[in-house]
């Protein structure tokens, strides 16, 4: 029996596969291959996306600022619902943080989206916070809180108006590549694509060796997430969220509790990750020291995965040595919020299309995410 066959496969229907095949034209046929029984089960499904353009490095904040527009005004029909809501970020600076601060406030247009708060407006802002703590505040009025949920199911939907097939189920156990040909074996059966896109979040490095590619140093770290109920009514939803200048900890309302994060990156193997008890009494610990708040129970914990590059740089672009091999890997922790932006470069460059101009204007260089730039660690090739 012959393998169906397609123009593009990406393998992960995470954000990133999902945002680029949304953004792929009619007339190619697509295959989005995913290897879990819901996409984005990993990664996506397991953040608590905000939006704020002074995260991330230089490459990452100029894709925030390409995706901005995004939120606020998706296409029509794109979704029923916002995809943003008000919150703001308060980052909260200890008396021996002073240099982080200056480090953060040299950053390229970090003045211009924040504000200085002295103790007593960081105090007005979280009434919770303990004013002995905090030497002062930095204040991010944009960043809003994101609907992961809705943004991804959008672009799935998107993605199948546009005539892309979905193979769940079907995790790549092996690659072969014949007459200029991928094929790839899953338990759904094989299929063949011109061209394959690597989209595997955690499994990246390990999809690229079966595919012969080079991995490009791609490491999952495990991500612990809190969501804890609070005694009396100290939690106020209108709150913003908080989070340490050395990224420490972070919090916010959430469901009527408190979400909150160590902001652990632990590098751990790709698959299915839970939380440790360490990690949640340390977030705990950690938000107790800066918080008069007292927590009554730990309602639900969960871990996530986020894949970084060497220099937390997304990976996009076609593999210099590997004919038609193309990544979209390395998001981190910034996947959600860029992925308007990331998606279309992911989709132009597919496609040997110019940087749009667009994302020019905000300073989006396909250079600095190109996968065979020299700051990764490329070693030979995978086994």
């Amino acid at each position: 029996m012959t393998a169906p066959h397609f123009h593009i496969a990406i393998v992960g229907a995470g954000i990133a596969g999902a945002s680029l095949a949304a953004n792929l034209p009619t007339g190619q046929r697509v295959l989005l291959v995913e290897g879990e029984d819901v996409p984005g089960f990993h990664s996506t499904g397991r953040s608590a996306a905000i939006f704020s353009g002074i995260y991330g490095n230089a490459p990452v904040r100029a894709l925030s600022r390409a995706s901005f527009d995004f939120f606020f005004s998706p296409p029509d029909g794109f979704c029923d619902a916002p995809l943003i809501s008000d919150r703001g970020v308060l980052f909260l600076v200890g008396g021996d943080q002073s240099a982080s601060l200056e480090k953060m406030l040299e950053e390229p247009g970090v003045r211009g989206a924040t504000r200085l708060v002295d103790v007593a407006e960081a105090v007005a802002m979280v009434p919770y916070l303990k004013p002995d703590s905090i030497a002062c505040g930095l204040y991010e009025p944009d960043a809003m809180d994101l609907d992961v949920s809705l943004l991804h199911s959008a672009f799935l939907r998107q993605a199948r108006a546009r005539g892309v097939e979905y193979a769940g189920s079907a995790s790549v156990s092996a690659i072969s590549r014949l007459d200029g040909a991928w094929t790839l074996h899953t338990p759904k059966g094989d299929f063949t694509a011109d061209v394959l896109v690597n989209a595997a979040g955690a499994w990246a490095d390990r999809l690229a060796g079966m595919a012969g590619a080079a991995p490009r140093g791609i490491r999952p770290m495990r991500r612990t997430m809190v969501l804890a109920d609070i005694a009396g009514d100290a939690v106020d939803h209108g709150c913003p969220m908080v989070v340490d200048i050395d990224e420490q900890f972070y919090f916010r309302p959430e469901s009527g509790g408190l979400l909150l994060s160590p902001a652990d990156e632990t590098p751990v193997e790709p698959g299915d990750v839970h939380p440790e008890e360490l990690d949640i009494a340390i977030a705990i610990d950690r938000v107790e020291a800066v918080a008069a708040l007292t927590f009554r129970r730990v309602r639900s914990s969960w871990a996530g995965l986020r894949s970084f590059a060497p220099d937390k740089t997304p990976v996009v672009g076609f593999d210099g040595a590997v004919p038609n091999f193309f990544w979209l890997a390395g998001q981190g922790g910034y996947g959600i919020q860029t992925a308007p932006a990331l998606g279309r470069l992911a989709a132009a460059l597919l496609m040997g299309e110019a940087l749009p101009q667009r994302l020019a204007d905000h300073g989006v260089d396909a250079r600095a995410l190109d996968p065979n730039r020299p700051s990764l660690a490329v070693e030979g090739t995978a086994a």
